[in-house]
């Protein structure tokens, strides 16, 4: 989650420390979201299309009465599956460059 924390605090501009529990940074990513929807759509739809949240998800809560708090699960579980997603890769390079130095 400390990952996840940080991550969210760099990209949002959320007031996180460090032993802020999962709820705290939901509200305060729904409130964030509550915000930008007020601002336009266009904005909005932009940024989850760069954060590759799924459109299917997306149009799933979107008619939910807090969707606000919806949005912002999604937001962090994406961003949950990115990290996980880059340790994976980091660890496959690592092996990959180790066991391509044993054959040269």
């Amino acid at each position: 989650m400390q990952d996840t924390a940080l991550a969210l605090k760099a990209e949002w501009g959320l007031d996180i420390n460090n032993l802020v529990s999962e709820e705290t940074i939901l509200q305060m990513l729904a409130d964030r979201i509550a915000k930008l929807t007020a601002q336009g759509p266009e904005s909005f739809y932009q940024l989850m299309y760069r954060l590759d949240i799924s459109e299917k998800k997306l149009n799933y809560v979107i008619g939910d009465k807090d969707v606000a708090t919806k949005i912002a699960k999604l937001i962090y579980d994406r961003q949950l599956e990115k990290i996980k997603s880059r340790r994976e890769h980091k660890t496959e390079r690592t092996q990959f460059n180790d066991d391509s130095e044993l054959n040269w």
